[in-house]
């Protein structure tokens, strides 16, 4: 039985073959409800992507690459290693050599207990229809062993939305002044919603497992993804679930949303997304941002000489580039009375881990500079000392968020467009 697997040494046309320029993978063995399954690293010069194999995959991936695809391959088993070389006129050697295991170690298999079963809240052998409808899972509820991921990174999502709905359990969560009832369904905007597995999964798991009536609106610039999802929506027979082409920098919308997620909208969509959020009293936002071009093309010039090593070399003031900006965004939303939480969240393709902004509105902030509803509502709530005394708390900490982003737009000299 295969424990681990190296490859290496790619052909020229690796990306050809694997739709990346890989330079090499790393594949280890795990278990996984009792059965055995492996789990690849897969490395690019600069990105690191994952995948999960079933025995019967991991051998027909190794028929098709080990020797062909990358010229070195080193296999390890319970009993020796293997390392298959090829030559340039495609000649391979092979080389074995018997595992010397201390008599103290128990072996790879035992290291690894079985996992125990993760509870999803879409739970795989549970028919999901629109999951059926995309190929992520079988007509008999069954996960697709290549939808693996996807399924997981579904549920994760999931997982942020259930987290924030105590938010609206009560009528002060809401932007208007009903409760999450027939009469006010939870209203929510995506924008940049692509072809929307996530907006299907949230329409699913809000209405069929959490019993709130909700009304989903998509937006994407994309015309094929909009008819596509729009005939989606059609043969699944969705209520209360429409999808627009537009722009985030022109939208509008009829009813001010209760959570607004925005999922990759490049660069600047983010923004404009976040300030719409924020100007029609979102409760809450859930942005995972992307391409932060702006600030990247801004920085070259610091006034603070600290910085230049981190803009030295392209990779790492990308990078670098990419947090200043989600912290500003951040910092920014701090300023507009949200509880902001930075979040680790891997997207759909298994691309590097990215951030996910969840921002909250403050019940005490109730207003876009979050310092009016305190004031208009204290006879109406009999508010105390200590309410005082939250208040000025608030106006403190967004101070200190308008002050600290500052210092760090003109140490940079830089000009982001969430602070114009």
């Amino acid at each position: 039985m295969i424990l681990s697997v190296t490859l290496s040494k790619p052909v020229s046309d690796v990306e050809k073959k694997l739709g990346r320029k890989y330079e090499k993978i790393k594949i280890k063995i795990e278990n996984s409800k009792g059965e055995i399954s492996y789990f690849a690293e897969m490395f690019t010069k600069t990105q690191v992507f994952h995948r999960h194999f079933s025995e019967t995959e991991l051998d027909n991936f190794l028929a098709e690459n080990a020797c062909h695809t990358f010229k070195n391959c080193v296999k390890r088993t319970e009993t020796e290693e293997i390392t298959l070389m090829t030559s340039k006129k495609g000649k391979v050697t092979e080389l074995r050599k018997k595992n010397h295991q201390n008599k103290d170690e128990p072996s790879t298999l035992k290291i690894l207990p079985p996992k125990r079963k993760k509870n999803y809240l879409l739970e795989e052998g549970t028919i999901v229809p629109f999951l059926v409808v995309l190929g992520i899972m079988t007509p008999d509820g069954k996960v697709v062993s290549a939808k693996h991921d996807k399924f997981r990174q579904i549920n994760r999502f999931l997982e942020f939305i259930n987290d924030i709905l105590p938010e609206f359990s009560d009528r002060s969560a809401l932007s208007s002044d009903t409760r999450i009832d027939e009469l006010h369904p939870l209203r929510i905007a995506d924008f940049g919603c692509g072809k929307s597995y996530l907006t299907f999964a949230v329409h699913y798991f809000l209405t069929e497992i959490k019993h709130i009536p909700c009304e989903i609106e998509g937006l994407d610039l994309r015309k094929d993804v909009i008819n596509y999802c729009n005939e989606l929506t059609e043969k699944l027979k969705l209520k209360n679930l429409t999808f627009h082409t537009g722009n985030i920098a022109d939208y509008f919308g009829n009813e001010p949303p209760d959570i607004v997620i925005t999922l990759h909208a490049c660069d600047t969509a983010t923004d404009y997304a976040l300030e719409y959020a924020v100007k029609r009293g979102a409760k809450a936002i859930l942005s995972v941002p992307c391409c932060q071009h702006q600030v990247n093309k801004q920085i070259s010039k610091p006034d603070d000489k600290a910085f230049e090593s981190l803009l030295r070399w392209g990779i790492i003031k990308e990078k670098f580039s990419s947090l200043v900006t989600d912290a500003l965004r951040g910092e920014w939303l701090l300023s507009k009375g949200y509880k902001v939480q930075m979040l680790e969240f891997i997207d759909m393709e298994h691309t590097p881990k990215n951030i996910l902004i969840r921002a909250v509105k403050k019940k005490e902030s109730g207003s876009e500079n979050g310092t009016e509803s305190n004031s208009k509502n204290g006879n109406k709530n009999g508010d105390t000392p200590c309410s005082v005394e939250k208040l000025k708390s608030i106006q403190k900490s967004i101070q200190k968020s308008i002050e600290d982003s500052k210092a760090l737009i003109d140490a940079l000299n830089i000009n982001p467009e969430i602070w114009r």
